[in-house]
């Protein structure tokens, strides 16, 4: 018998869809409660000024075992 922990986060890689990640937590036994999205910014110049742009996203699930 293993020890999992109760809640753990699941990241959607570069390369995978979101189906995918739901898929791969359910087959580590756990099922989807929060989907939380991060912004992701990169800094370019504009004139003189740096300002941030929005350059993607990070959406991560965060699961509870079954």
């Amino acid at each position: 018998m293993t020890n999992k922990p109760s809640k753990k986060k699941f990241t959607v890689e570069e390369n995978e869809t979101i189906d995918d990640c739901l898929a791969r937590m359910s087959k580590e036994g756990y099922f989807p409660v929060r989907r939380t999205e991060q912004p992701i910014f990169k800094e370019e110049l504009n004139g003189k000024q740096v300002e941030p742009v929005l350059c993607g996203r990070v959406i991560v699930f965060e699961g509870k075992l079954l």
